[in-house]
């Protein structure tokens, strides 16, 4: 079974700055089928947060889980352990996953990536009685420069399944961050957390989202014209 190592990049990612990460699966090939597995991947995002050296599968085994349910339980052996990256914002498409995440420790993001994608493809070729890998070899990033490009890129992520013609606003799409952002916090389940960047007032950041639909649409068919 192939695997994506955590290894040194050519060009380091720097330790307390943003990156937009961007991740693909080989030739395109679906990879989220059914709810069960963005379920998985969902849960593999925060899991991994931590610094853990317990695999998420023996994590979901233990006793506490069953009792407890996943976030209480993981709330619980996650306190005071040291976090590798702090998510930002994030979005499952079939076929690709785009984050944006702070790296809070020296290769964060790396060792991160590394333990979400190969957790993912063993559930994944488990799950399909399949073997190789699953993700293309290295993910894509970039620096993220300030907080409005970064509120902006919130938008672009939000309205990938929305572009992609998936579904018509991304509130329909509850495989991304945007409820997050726009409900209140215990009204749903938060992975990302954005405070530290803007103060998010839901009313105003659904607009915000929703008024770039259109424009977003007509810039991916010009992107798609030119790359053919």
């Amino acid at each position: 079974m192939c695997y994506i190592k955590s290894k040194m990049r050519k060009n380091p990612l720097v330790t307390g700055e943003v990156y937009h990460v961007f991740s693909k699966s080989i030739a395109g090939f679906v990879i989220f089928n059914q709810d069960d597995d963005f379920l998985r991947i969902k849960h593999l995002l925060k899991y991994y947060q931590i610094k853990n050296e317990l695999k998420f599968s023996a994590f979901i085994e233990l006793r506490g889980v069953i009792n407890e349910g996943f976030d209480n339980f993981f709330s619980i052996i996650s306190k005071d352990k040291e976090k590798l990256v702090q998510v930002i914002a994030y979005c499952f498409m079939p076929t690709h996953v785009h984050l944006i995440v702070k790296q809070l420790v020296k290769n964060g993001i790396s060792i991160y990536l590394s333990n979400v994608l190969n957790s993912y493809t063993r559930y994944f070729n488990t799950k399909h009685k399949r073997k190789g890998p699953l993700w293309e070899s290295e993910f894509k990033n970039v620096l993220v420069d300030d907080n409005e490009q970064l509120l902006h890129l919130t938008r672009y992520i939000h309205l990938n399944p929305v572009t992609a013609s998936i579904v018509n606003t991304p509130e329909d799409w509850p495989y991304s961050s945007y409820k997050e952002y726009i409900f209140k916090q215990g009204d749903y389940e938060k992975i990302s957390q954005f405070e530290d960047f803007f103060e998010i007032k839901p009313l105003l950041y659904r607009k915000f989202v929703n008024d770039q639909i259109s424009y977003q649409k007509e810039l991916a068919k010009i992107k798609k014209l030119i790359i053919n």
